[in-house]
Order: C-alpha cells, then structure tokens, then sequence
C-alpha cells in the first residue's frame, strides 16, 4: 500500500477505523473513489475476549475481526489508511479539511464520521477493572455465553429497569438498585413478574469474577453484571464542524437522516456515534450505507 501525500485530496474522508468505518471505506473504494482512513485505533470493544452477534464472525476476538476488516478494505488500491487520531475538521462541501494528531492536514470532497463512543461507568471500585469481561452492557452480545447463569443489574437510572426485565431470559437476575432510582409498584410488580429479585442495599465494591460487595457487608456471587452506561462521541469534530445531536437513552449521538447524512452539507455520520442502539453488526449496516449514501452524494446532479 502507498504511503498517503500529506498534501493529496481525497473523494472521501473516512474518520474512524473500526467496524463502521471500515465498512463505509469498503463501499467507497468499490465506488473506486479515493479514501483515506484516520484511525485512532480506539476501537470500543477491545476490553472483550469475542464478539458475538455477528453473523460470520460469531465468537471470535474482536481484534481478529478488524483485522480482517483493515486487510480487506487495504486491498483496494484507492484506499489509503494513516494510523492517528483526528484533532480538527472544518471547511464545507466539497472542501473540507481534516488534521491529525500528527499535524498532517488532509483534503476531502466529503467526509464520513465513524468516531464511535466512549462508555462512562458508574465510579464503583472494581467495575472498569472488569468491563468487557465480566461488566457487560448487552445481552444480546454476551448474555448466552452466562450460561442462564446468576447475574447483577447494577442501576444507574430508571433505565436500569429495561435490563431488570430482560435478562431474566438469559439467567438468574438481581436488580441492584444501588440508590440510582427507587422503584414504583408498579416497576416492583413487573419486576416480581419477571422473577427478579431487587436489592437495595448500596454496593461497596466489585472483586473476583463478579462478586459485588455491599456496604452493609454482605457478598453476593454473580457469574456477570450488566450496567448501563452513559455514553459520548468519542471526538469534538462533529460539534466542530456543527453537526446536529439528537439525544438517545444513554447519551447525545450525531442527528443524521436516512441517507446517513448529517446536518452539514457533505458530511455523514454512521456506527455508534449515529445511532442510539448499538452493536458490531448495526455499525457493519450502518457503515456499508453511509458509504454508499457518500458515494451517491458525489456523483454529478
């Protein structure tokens, strides 16, 4: 692969390598359009041993996959990749400017935000030490491998509550309530429904594989916790270059429209940052049309 010119303009800019940038990139190269990938290397599950969900790739190292991922959209001759972060975007249609970490300023016709989130845990000790591994946020992705085992909801609002009723599907639950919010009757009724126990106890601590440690000095054993965490966009550009937000369940995400487009003329948006569900295989779709959506939006009128 040619090293990127510093100075080249590209058709696309895509910023963020992983699951959705790669699969926006992938749709632009076989537009044969230039691209150029910034990538921080940041990807948002590198804590977990495998990814799951994924139709292909089911249990596999997230690591492997984007691997794949980058060899792949690699092996298209217009295509180059900088490893770096973005620091600055500005410019409008057409002309639009994008600096790296590096200082190198790149020129793009248009450019995709594939920035992803980050996660904000509550600050209780033990919990980011096991995020990923025994902390998780979806049962879709790692409720199974539990093995309808025992498992801890650790509140963090009334949104808790929506874990609360579905993971009994996937094992033994317990609300942890932790003073995030009390429930109602109603909420107590629904829960009772579900035959989920609710703990109101406050939580000292997490040790061992998923131990949680009260303050009253009881231990509870769970094979794994579920938390919902509060997310952001990883990076300012999308504010810097006045994209609009919309709020979701669990934080602001990038306001695009159904062809993936933001609200500043010649700039997408796709994957975590875009949407307010998440997941490997939502960010693959996600990307794969905001590539295309891209790739029309280049074309003559």
């Amino acid at each position: 692969m040619n090293a990127p010119d510093p100075v080249r303009s590209y058709d696309a800019i895509v910023v963020g390598g992983s699951y959705a940038g790669q699969s926006a990139a992938m749709q632009l190269a076989r537009a044969r359009q230039r691209v150029l990938v910034l990538d921080a290397g940041m990807r948002r599950n590198r804590f977990a041993k495998a990814s799951h969900g994924f139709l292909g790739h089911d249990g596999r190292a997230p690591e492997a996959i984007a691997a794949d991922g980058r060899s792949q959209v690699m092996a298209y001759p217009n295509v180059h990749w900088v490893q770096a972060g973005a620091l600055q975007a500005s410019g409008e249609k057409d002309r639009f400017v994008v600096v790296d970490e590096a200082g190198h300023r790149w020129h793009g016709r248009r450019i995709v935000l594939a920035i992803g989130v980050v996660d904000e845990l509550p600050p209780i000790e033990g919990l980011a030490e096991r995020w990923g591994r025994s902390v998780f946020h979806c049962p879709y992705c790692h409720g199974y491998e539990l093995d309808r085992g025992r498992i801890g909801v650790v509140a963090t609002s009334e949104l808790s509550m929506h874990h609360a009723l579905m993971l009994p599907d996937w094992g033994t639950t317990t609300l942890l309530v932790d003073a995030a919010f009390t429930p109602d009757d109603t909420q107590l009724a629904s829960l009772d429904a579900r035959g989920v126990t609710v703990e109101s106890a406050r939580i000292q601590s997490v040790k061992d594989i998923a131990t949680v440690a009260l303050q009253d000095g009881r231990e509870l054993v769970f094979d794994g916790l579920f938390v919902a965490t509060r997310t952001r966009v990883s990076s300012p550009l999308a504010q810097q270059l006045g994209c609009a937000f919309e709020n979701g369940f669990s934080g602001d995400f990038i306001r695009t429209d159904e062809f993936k487009a933001t609200s500043v003329a010649g700039v997408f948006a796709c994957g975590d940052a875009a949407r307010a569900a998440h997941s490997v295989a939502l960010a693959v779709g996600d990307g794969a049309w905001a590539g295309a959506m891209t790739h029309r939006s280049l074309l003559p009128v």
